[in-house]
């Protein structure tokens, strides 16, 4: 069963702390064992593993992926959003994750975030736990 929530971005780049509602889907998915896909479907989106104990990180990967791509350049794309688009490649749009006794299996200091680089917008994220 695939189980799905949105995500309400509030600025143009935005890292969203997802690790609850992912937890939850494991939990209502009754498995003890398994592993655990996240995905977003959206072509300016990401999702990604870091520490979510320290805001400053999330706020330092922004600032540094933001000088790298830079949001205007000499790109072709008339969308404007070139640089959400080359972001989302670059960090990825899903992960996969151990479930252990019923758990997302994380290290202490890591939390999922859903990678927003063309907001603000409503998304969608996916969750899709396997049972092992």
């Amino acid at each position: 069963m695939t189980q799905t929530f949105s995500v309400k971005s509030s600025k143009q780049t935005e890292l969203i702390d997802i690790t609850h509602p992912v937890q939850e889907a494991v939990q209502k998915a009754g498995v003890k064992e398994g592993l655990c896909v996240i995905f977003t479907p959206h072509t300016t989106a990401a999702v990604t593993i870091n520490e979510n104990a320290d805001p400053s990180v999330p706020r330092d990967i922004l600032m540094e992926l933001n000088k790298i791509i830079p949001f205007e350049d000499r790109y072709q794309h008339t969308e404007g959003n070139s640089s959400a688009h080359i972001k989302s490649s670059l960090i990825g749009c899903s992960r996969t994750l151990f479930i252990e006794s019923g758990r997302l299996l994380l290290g202490t200091w890591q939390g999922i975030f859903f990678c927003e680089f063309d907001g603000p917008r409503d998304r969608q994220v996916y969750v899709k736990v396997v049972k092992g």
